[in-house]
């Protein structure tokens, strides 16, 4: 038999394993295996790559492939599984109104199984619902789905996705800017505004605190919102009733006004939130991105790891640039049925309370324009774990940089001690108190476009025809210490989150 070897020993050289490695393959395969191009029955792009099982490097999404150990966490929630999960109670519900005798109160040892069929709820369950529903073509079960239309069920498992699913990573992402303000409350950095030298900040970030407080709806009134037949088969049930005690039993609020489906402002609601939050911790990632790259940030090394495919010296901040673009991604596919409303939307902000237009958004996003509905609402909705997944691996990402940085003292220290002109503004401020004439343009003239030293700050200070006392304080400035009430409010900014929270984080 005949070897074909890719080079020598010589030319391939020991130092490489990776070639060494394909020099074994290479000995090891005859020349037919490396001179005849594979069949398609072993070609990913020929008639038998569909048949691949689903895999980490089969799945069409990155949240199914790349990324599911880091997300895996919604799984319970976001898949059909969930969506099937959440829907077995009604028929407890039902066993518990005298009036309907064809559903009789269940003995306890029934009523803990079937119990027991919701908290032990199984994939392979799920499975077998499946495959009922394939020979229905819909989830029809007699009194499973008494005077139920399908989205009296399906509003409800949707929002109790939400409901878990938004119990989240949140938290932890504002905890840990809270840690760092109150961490580095003493430290002071030079702000930049478009760019250029300003007044003096510490170690605190501004914050969007997630509106934990909103409410998650459920509706569970028939075809129309009416309870049409819930009336004409058991007229003697105070139906509205019924429905709302078992709507806040599962932990929601209750909508009692209502077409076929849940309005679903809520949820619009609850996704500009997480887009607006989401918009935040972009903004985020980006500037302390800056600052690493200015020295302000050092990230500590991982034994091991690589830094720069290139540059061995490099540390990058490839968890911030992930999270950027998990952010990306995520408002993205939440905002993806609003493509085309732009106009619609811009009229609303407009011409209308805020209330009015979050409204008018959840119309058109999740309600059809087919009269009462049809099933557009149930594709989008089925696609929350898209927007709500790319979030999450985004905090998560956020959270493991934030826990490489160190903050470099020295170098903040060295920006400070170079940027006098910062000065300007409080010697310009005192100026006015005391009635000196055109303060401003008089500062603009000591600073703009020159360098400006402590020298030249202590000289124009000297000048000043103002109290003694306002020329002392002046004297005793210096950048590094120019910081007004940043210090107290860096260290108790997370009194004022708990407070806002009303609870602690």
């Amino acid at each position: 038999m005949e070897f074909v070897a890719l080079s020598n020993a010589t030319q391939l050289g020991s130092f490489n394993p990776l070639r060494t490695n394909l020099q074994k393959v290479a000995l090891a395969k005859p020349s037919s295996a490396l001179t005849h191009p594979p069949t398609s029955t072993h070609n990913i792009f020929g008639p038998h790559s569909a048949d691949f099982e689903l895999s980490a490097l089969t799945a069409l999404s990155p949240l199914d492939g790349r990324y599911w150990g880091k997300v895996k966490e919604l799984s319970p929630f976001l898949r059909e599984y969930g969506l099937i999960c959440f829907r077995i109670k009604w028929l407890l519900q039902l066993s518990q109104i005298p009036e309907i005798v064809e559903v009789p109160s269940f003995s306890e040892g029934a009523t803990i199984f079937l119990q027991g069929l919701i908290d032990d709820f199984s994939v392979d369950d799920a499975l077998e619902v499946k495959n009922i529903e394939r020979v229905t073509n819909h989830d029809v079960l007699e009194f499973f789905h008494f005077a139920c239309t399908s989205e009296d069920i399906n509003n409800l498992a949707h929002a109790l996705m939400l409901k878990e699913t938004m119990n989240s990573v949140m938290d932890k992402i504002i905890k840990a800017l809270c840690d760092i303000s109150e961490d580095n409350a003493h430290v002071p950095m030079l702000s930049r505004t478009h760019g250029q030298n300003q007044c003096i900040i510490v170690g605190s970030f501004e914050l969007l605190l997630y509106e934990r407080l909103l409410r998650i709806l459920g509706k569970f009134s028939g075809a129309v919102g009416n309870y049409n037949a819930h009336v004409v088969s058991y007229p003697e049930v105070n139906w509205p009733h019924i429905a709302e005690q078992f709507v806040q039993s599962l932990g929601l609020s209750f909508n009692p006004y209502v077409a076929q489906i849940e309005t679903h402002d809520y949820m619009a609601k609850l996704f500009h939130l997480l887009i607006q939050f989401n918009n935040i911790l972009i903004e985020f990632d980006r500037d302390v991105w800056g600052y690493i790259s200015l020295g302000y940030f050092n990230q500590t090394t991982k034994a091991g790891e690589v830094g720069s495919s290139t540059m061995p010296h490099k540390v990058n901040p490839i968890d911030f640039e992930n999270s950027e673009g998990n952010l990306g991604v995520a408002n993205g596919g939440t905002l993806l049925n609003l493509s085309y409303l732009i106009i619609s939307l811009l009229y609303l902000a407009l011409t209308h309370s805020m209330h009015a237009f979050y409204l008018a958004v959840s119309l058109l996003c999740f309600h059809s324009p087919k009269i009462e509905r049809d099933l557009t609402d149930s594709t989008v909705l089925r696609n929350m774990g898209v927007g709500i997944g790319h979030s999450l691996l985004a905090y998560k990402s956020t959270l493991r940089e934030i826990g490489k940085l160190q903050v470099n003292e020295a170098r903040l220290s060295e920006d400070l001690n170079q940027c006098w002109e910062v000065l300007a503004e409080p010697i310009q401020t005192v100026m006015r108190r005391y009635g000196v004439s055109e303060p401003y343009e008089k500062l603009k003239e000591l600073t703009r476009g020159r360098a400006v030293t402590q020298k030249s700050i202590r000289d124009f200070i000297e000048g000043l025809y103002i109290p003694e006392e306002a020329k002392m304080n002046l004297l005793k400035l210096t950048p590094d210490t120019y910081v007004g009430a940043a210090v107290e409010l860096a260290r108790t900014v997370k009194n004022v989150v708990n407070t806002v929270y009303g609870r602690k984080i």
